[in-house]
């Protein structure tokens, strides 16, 4: 590994593990996932360095065994807010002060915690939580959050590297100080690096961090708090706090001291959240940054040059892998007419082979959906599809919450393309499909422009370059992450940096130095040599 600025290590992203049979992965994770499983755990949140438990709790239960309970977590009452707020403003200076190499270390030694010791841990969690498949698990709880924190330290030492011109008279240099204040972290459900990434991006930078995890997720949320303590993180740096999302968020947008906001989520909260601080920006000591990811309605375009094959594993992978709850996942296909049979056939074969149940076997491709909420939505939507008269459901279209929240992908085909199931982010393995002349490519790449709120991703599959070179253009603005000859999902930090714009959300990509830049308040220092004793100018004259 070489070494970049300050002699930092440079990153590189963390190889992703086989769980093949008979491999020690696998055996290790199945290990963890069956001892937590039938364990019970007490979740408690962590304030100032300190587990904090509370006397009313929500229990935690697997979507794909709704049933089994795993163990409880705490719910925050106004104090443990307030705490929470003062506590991080209280760690501050300490934290702000701390050598940047410092930090740095922390978080480095997080990643390689996660690499080693904790590896299967993490990933059963998120298997058990999330009902993510082992590879899934593995490309988002370990790989991706082992590159934020080791990137992220890249991108950092690169970014205190950027420096203005000096010149003989004086020096110039940037003082990249933390905010003033603390920040909010709201993180998701869906992928546990996010989770890892938002507070810990922040609090690399300096920042004190008040974080809300999604209550889906606060079992794998537990176990990031465990490597960010074992890594060193000091008190009051990242507090942890569940509970009533309404309650909490009102608490910390009141303070004077909020100067920040670090989101993954709906892009109707977002909206919301943006209100509220926009209310509140008279009661604030700084103008707060508002960075947010939110929805997509993500899409793939086929043109008739495309190989049937690549385009159907495009729409299967990409809509189906962790059952379509990515907010990259395709949720939307215009495909050319010329190759739509032999593309559907291949797609049907696909998810007719499809195995489905807990994420324990390690055969299963699909898993439960996220819990009772997300199922009832999906299935609302299939039945009425079954009942639509200008759409056909091609394959799947079925759904059982009986043990667990089990939605069977679902291939929607559609002779409308401003159908409901077209424009409308429904957030599981449910995609649409529309078929268009091969001679309507340019029509149809404005249609797609035109149809979505969202500007997340997408992807045009072509063998005609000018047919892509068309698209690329055409579909500028619909997609923060655009791709040629692939699906639109597996963005890898430090190689495709993520995030869209429109009612995706501010678009400061995650997985780069540009989002930490978000973080981070520049103060500009002159200091000149030879200070100058006498006001007049050579025009003046004598």
């Amino acid at each position: 590994m070489g070494k970049g600025f300050f002699n930092v290590p440079i990153a590189v992203n963390e190889p992703v593990k086989s769980y093949a049979p008979g491999s020690p992965e696998r055996a290790a994770v199945l290990d963890a996932y069956k001892t937590m499983f039938n364990g019970k755990i007490d979740v408690p949140m962590y304030i100032n360095g300190q587990d904090v438990k509370t006397e009313k709790t929500q229990t935690m239960s697997p979507p794909h065994d709704h049933k089994h309970v795993v163990g409880t977590h705490a719910i925050a009452e106004k104090k443990h807010i307030d705490q929470a707020i003062s506590t991080a403003l209280e760690a501050r200076t300490a934290w702000a002060d701390t050598p940047w190499e410092h930090r740095a270390g922390i978080f480095l030694k997080a990643a390689e915690l996660i690499a080693g010791p904790y590896r299967a841990k993490i990933n059963a969690a998120t298997m058990i939580a999330q009902s993510k498949t082992v590879h899934q698990a593995e490309i988002d709880a370990a790989c991706e959050l082992i590159d934020f924190l080791r990137f992220n330290v890249q991108y950092m030492t690169e970014i205190y590297h950027d420096q203005p011109e000096s010149t003989s008279d004086a020096w110039n240099r940037l003082e990249y100080r933390p905010l003033e204040g603390f920040v909010y972290a709201v993180t998701p459900f869906n992928f546990t690096a996010i989770a890892g990434n938002l507070p810990a991006c922040m609090a690399l930078m300096g920042n004190v961090v008040v974080w809300k995890p999604s209550d889906s997720q606060i079992y794998s949320a537990k176990v990031i708090m465990d490597v960010f303590k074992e890594a060193g993180v000091p008190a009051g740096v990242i507090n942890v706090v569940f509970g009533d999302p309404v309650m909490i968020t009102d608490t910390v947008l009141a303070s004077p001291d909020f100067s920040g906001l670090h989101f993954t989520g709906s892009t109707y909260v977002f909206k919301e959240l943006w209100k509220q601080i926009g209310n509140n920006i008279h009661n604030y000591k700084t103008y707060p940054k508002i960075v947010g990811e939110t929805g997509g309605k993500d899409f793939i375009v086929a043109h008739k040059t495309a190989h049937p094959k690549q385009v159907a594993t495009a729409i299967v992978r990409g809509a189906f892998e962790f059952q379509g709850q990515k907010c990259s996942a395709a949720s939307r296909a215009y495909v050319s007419k010329s190759i739509w049979n032999e593309v559907k056939d291949y797609v049907i074969k696909d998810v007719n082979s499809f195995k489905m149940g807990s994420p324990e076997d390690l055969s299963n491709f699909i898993t439960a959906v996220i819990h009772e909420g997300s199922f009832d939505k999906l299935a609302k939507y299939i039945d009425q599809a079954k009942a639509d008269s200008n759409v056909e459901i091609i394959v799947g279209g079925n759904h059982d919450k009986t043990k667990g929240y089990f939605i069977k992908p679902t291939v929607i085909v559609t002779e409308d393309p401003n159908y409901t199931t077209m424009r409308e982010e429904l957030f599981g393995p449910v995609i649409t499909i529309y078929v268009y002349d091969d001679d309507k490519f340019s029509e149809t790449l404005t249609l797609v422009d035109q149809t979505s709120e969202y500007a997340l991703t997408g992807a045009i599959l072509a063998q005609d370059r000018y047919a892509v070179v068309e698209a690329t253009k055409a579909l500028q603005n619909c997609a923060g992450n655009f791709y040629i000859n692939d699906k639109p999902t597996g963005a890898v930090v430090g190689q495709q940096p993520f995030g869209g714009a429109r009612a995706s959300g501010t678009n400061d990509k995650a997985g780069s130095a540009l989002n930490l830049l978000r973080w981070v308040s520049p103060r500009m220092i002159k200091e000149t040599f030879v200070t100058p004793v006498d006001y007049r100018y050579p025009f003046l004259g004598e």
